[in-house]
């Protein structure tokens, strides 16, 4: 069995994408600027950003038995994701129609995710996860962090929190990314109350995504205290769409911490990177490498002293 510094378990789906100039009315026939078809997903799609920066990862999830099953897996495999975990079943796999605003980059989802029964872990599932350094999961793989703690599995469990999670558990969870919105949803109030609301429930790390703001996060030190540290959104990048972006940030994040850096430094880098995925229609073409992502920053740090 393949061995992989970081898993990821959760949905991969295709995504239709269009770029419209405004969002089209009810009954209107509104033409596309452009379009195309493209691997997503939010861990599908992170874990490509962890391979894009030369982790080795791997992709646990299932795809439907139809032609869009095979685009998924084909397009993971072309970007260097391990896939043995990826399970053909009886049923459609998951589609996003996504309309995205020409100018601003925003984006609208319309998934339709409900083809295909719940992901449950095998034991082949579990034993490549216990060889890892990290374990990611999105809102499809949150119940696999049960079935991994009954199994022993020692893994640092990381979570995107971003989409909804049903009956949400922190105490398996090492590393919490929400969006800020997110995070303020379950946690009203004060950001930095909410950040240290959130390490009560268990994590070590709670990481909050603020889109333009860049994001923001908290832990406790060894003696105990509480540290936030707010990183601002790297400039410099020409918005074609969002899409993807938080995917990115989560994947070069983890990328970040895996090499041993700090909060602050993987904040950074991990800010840049969603800003760099943000060049492309789709969530994946512009996902940057090492040296692109390295290059970048150093650029933005040079013209942050002129």
């Amino acid at each position: 069995m393949p061995d992989a510094t970081v898993v990821c378990i959760g949905i991969a789906t295709l995504d239709a994408i269009a770029v419209v100039d405004r969002l089209p009315e009810r009954g209107e026939r509104h033409e596309a600027v452009e379009a195309r078809l493209a691997g997503g997903g939010v861990a599908a799609t992170a874990a490509v950003a962890l391979a894009r920066l030369g982790v080795d990862v791997a992709f646990i999830g299932r795809v439907g038995d139809d032609a869009a099953g095979g685009f998924v897996r084909d397009a993971l495999v072309a970007d260097g994701v391990e896939v043995s975990g990826l399970r053909v079943v009886p049923g459609r796999t998951p589609v996003s129609l996504v309309l995205v605003e020409a100018g601003s980059g925003e984006r609208t989802l319309v998934p339709d995710v409900r083809g295909l029964p719940p992901l449950e872990l095998d034991d082949r599932d579990v034993e490549r996860a216990r060889y890892a350094a990290w374990v990611h999961v999105d809102q499809t793989g949150h119940p696999a962090i049960a079935r991994l703690a009954a199994a022993g599995v020692a893994a640092r469990v990381s979570l995107d929190g971003g989409n909804s999670v049903r009956r949400l558990d922190l105490a398996g969870v090492d590393l919490y990314a929400p969006t800020e919105a997110a995070l303020l949803a379950r946690h009203p109030g004060i950001l930095e109350n909410a950040l240290e609301a959130a390490l009560a429930e268990g994590p070590s790390l709670v990481v909050a995504t603020r889109g333009a703001a860049g994001s923001v996060a908290g832990w406790r030190r060894d003696d105990g205290a509480i540290v936030t540290h707010a990183e601002p959104a790297v400039a410099g990048v020409d918005i074609v769409s969002t899409l993807g972006a938080g995917d990115a940030f989560h994947g070069a994040l983890l990328a970040a911490l895996v090499r041993g850096d700090d909060v602050p430094q993987a904040l950074r880098w991990a800010n840049a990177a969603g800003a760099l995925a943000c060049r492309a229609l789709d969530g994946r073409t512009a996902l940057p490498t090492t040296d692109e992502l390295t290059a970048f920053l150093g650029q933005s740090a040079r013209r942050a002293t002129r």
